[in-house]
């Protein structure tokens, strides 16, 4: 399918990953609607801090896809559909289950039925890495078991469930997009990256981190939208679910070190234990195939994670946008 020239509609528009996916979409030749989160301010997350030119291009709808009647309507006239909205801190599933549920299962249960209904060309829905738990295998392929170690990663499997019942039952033309730790300017506080970067750069010596000896794939935010991208184009993946991985891994005690070395030498990592998952609840090694969105679309990641990095810090240095994060509370 050809992106250039289709009505698209972006849930969780204005959130850190969809707000990047909304300009590479523009950048591309697509007709562009943002879905935002309805709040009484008129925010529209970090859409609002997009050059004029662009947000000029961009059909604004404020709703909550916990509304199915809101859904439908935005999704009337939309060719294809990205579905990004959601509740994704894990720490704050652990108290405020119910919230997720009903964001990320009930959510996407709106984007489905109302796609199955008005027979929308297109639906990726976003996924994520933590639904594998820690790998039993490496790298992690799409075949790899489910295992939800937080109530975060169990409605991230149940949503992935709803939208592959949809693609069996009634040929409902969905995609389950998987991407692995993406990370880069406007990523929230609860990020490990964030939570590094701004407390180094508000001058702490002494960096509060939790369990450091997990393994991530790193995913600059903008390898992870030209995934979506070329996910989108390809009728091959129509039915299937799809990582979006370097197919690579460091741990957070080395990735930390690095940033130290960056910003300030001097600092040192402290444990800080309100920071810790329950150790069921952790998981160890994220480290994802691409093999198959590199066979079927020719996607490759374009940043090193020293260069995304560099790009990330440079941003978090801005003084408009380093103002914008606490960096002297946990986050979650």
């Amino acid at each position: 399918m050809q992106l250039s020239g289709k009505k698209v509609l972006v849930t969780g528009a204005d959130g850190f990953i969809g707000s990047h996916l909304v300009e590479h979409l523009l950048d591309v030749g697509c007709n562009v609607k943002a879905f935002v989160y309805y709040n009484s301010f008129n925010s529209w997350g970090w859409l609002d801090t997009l050059p004029k030119n662009k947000l000029q291009q961009i059909e604004i709808f404020a709703g909550d896809v916990r509304d199915p009647n809101g859904v439908r309507t935005a999704m009337q006239g939309v060719d294809v559909v990205f579905h990004l909205a959601a509740l994704i801190a894990i720490p704050f599933s652990y108290h405020s289950p119910d919230s997720y549920i009903d964001t990320n299962v009930k959510g996407t249960l709106n984007i489905v039925q109302a796609a199955k209904d008005l027979g929308t060309e297109r639906i990726l829905v976003t996924s994520t890495s933590e639904v594998y738990g820690t790998a039993q295998f490496v790298p992690i392929t799409e075949a790899h078991p489910r295992q939800p170690q937080s109530p975060y990663s169990a409605s991230k499997i149940g949503a992935d469930c709803i939208a592959e019942s949809f693609y069996r039952s009634f040929n409902t033309p969905i995609t389950i997009v998987r991407p692995f730790n993406t990370y880069g300017p406007r990523q929230s506080a609860r990020a490990v990256i964030p939570t590094i970067i701004t407390q180094l750069l508000s001058g702490t010596t002494s960096i509060r981190l939790g369990d450091i000896t997990p393994t991530r794939d790193l995913l600059f935010v903008k390898d992870t939208v030209a995934g979506f991208a070329a996910i989108a184009a390809c009728d091959e993946l129509i039915g299937n679910d799809c990582n979006i991985a370097t197919q690579s891994e460091i741990t957070v005690g080395d990735l930390a070190k690095e940033l130290i070395q960056q910003i300030n030498p001097l600092a040192s990592i402290a444990t800080d234990e309100q920071r810790m998952r329950p150790e069921k609840s952790e998981v160890f090694r994220l480290f994802g195939s691409r093999e198959k969105l590199t066979r079927l679309t020719g996607w490759q990641p374009q940043y090193s994670l020293a260069d995304g990095l560099k790009e990330t810090i440079a941003w978090f240095k801005q003084e408009d946008n380093l103002k914008k994060y606490k960096a002297d509370i946990y986050n979650i």
